[in-house]
């Protein structure tokens, strides 16, 4: 029988223990650190190449520091949490900012054909994407977050969209390695074919704004047929990003509503649900109205360009090192038959929309 005041011995803390003690007790400032100097080589790297865009350069940079022997234990043990906080909070702060860059004039003045073109473009896309992901068994929120890349603004739709449907962040790491992956592939292919399919400076930018992802790599890719091909590219970008709060909302109300199924039949009063507009998604919104009064001067709207592609670029770092390569070429055919399609349809259906439009 055990004596009255008797204690049990104290068990030793096991090596993994001690590990997640002295990480909690980091907190995000190494991994925050990481990512600042991953930006700086990113843009380092820019300077030097500015036909490479800094935010594929920073994803390139994370996928590379998650697999070296040298960095492996560091990236995912000590910098976890800040690379995660990076991931996930930077690019609600980069999406806010992305905002800046479209106003309603610039929507109003693009005219209703150019309009209609965007919303057949992105529809088509993304319910295309999304259908064949499904259809090939991509893991977890593959199917939807390869969608979103393709359809709207690559790293940053998929960010968003990740945010309100909970996705896991090796989800998120892989959709975004993919749709970088082509967005790049876009910059050195798609000035070929201006010549073969016989567009004009102005139609070859729109057929970019249209189909390719980021808006760094539309402008790395119409800047190559001139100053008219660029201003007709951003402009028909940006229309795609304005598509990102509509989007965004109806994700989240779809989570909703699947939150509430989960908690009638579960008996449980239901769980906390994401709002139906995310905070950072109205800032967004609230950002172009911001944007279209015409009071922000150009030092202003510089600065916040600045700061919004280097938030997007530690946020794509931290990404980029979540990325499990093992896991991803697992399921690399799958995943590369999905990126192929998805490449064909909005190049093809933003083809077709520029010739019925020019």
């Amino acid at each position: 029988m055990a004596l009255l005041g008797h204690r049990p011995p104290k068990t030793a803390p096991t090596p993994a223990r001690v590990a997640r003690v002295r990480v909690r007790a980091a907190g995000p400032w190494p991994g925050l650190a990481l990512a600042a100097s991953g930006v700086a080589v990113a843009w380092g790297i820019h300077r030097l190449l500015p036909g490479v865009p800094m935010l594929t350069v920073a994803i390139v940079l994370g996928l590379a520091a998650a697999q070296l022997p040298g960095t492996q234990v560091w990236v995912r043990g000590w910098a976890r949490p800040g690379l995660t906080f990076a991931a996930k909070r930077l690019m609600r702060v980069g999406v806010v900012l992305l905002g800046l860059k479209l106003s309603l004039r610039d929507v109003l003045g693009v005219g209703l054909g150019t309009v209609a073109m965007v919303l057949v473009v992105v529809a088509a896309t993304f319910f295309g994407t999304w259908w064949l992901g499904l259809k090939l068994g991509l893991p977890g929120d593959q199917p939807l977050l390869i969608a979103t890349g393709y359809s709207i603004c690559g790293a940053s739709a998929i960010g968003a969209v990740s945010d309100v449907s909970r996705s896991e962040e090796r989800d998120t790491a892989a959709s975004v390695a993919v749709v970088t992956l082509c967005g790049t592939l876009a910059i050195a292919v798609l000035p070929l074919l201006q010549g073969p399919l016989g567009l004009s400076d102005a139609e070859f930018g729109r057929w970019v704004g249209a189909s390719v992802h980021d808006v760094g790599q539309v402008v790395a890719t119409a800047q190559t047929a001139g100053g008219d091909a660029l201003g007709e590219g951003v402009l028909v970008k940006l229309m795609r990003v304005a598509m990102l709060a509509p989007l965004v909302a109806g994700v989240a109300l779809a989570v909703r509503a699947r939150s509430a199924r989960g908690a009638g039949s579960a008996g449980v009063p239901g769980e906390r649900r994401p709002p139906l507009v995310p905070l950072f998604v109205a800032g967004f919104v609230g950002m172009v109205a911001v944007r279209s009064t015409g009071w922000l001067p150009d030092a202003a709207l510089d600065g916040a360009g600045v700061a919004q592609e280097l938030l997007l670029a530690a946020a794509l770092f931290g990404l980029g090192s979540a990325v499990d390569l093992r896991s991803l070429v697992r399921t690399g055919g799958r995943v590369g038959i999905v990126g192929l399609f998805a490449w064909v349809v909005v190049g093809g259906v933003s083809y077709a929309g520029v010739c019925l439009t020019g």
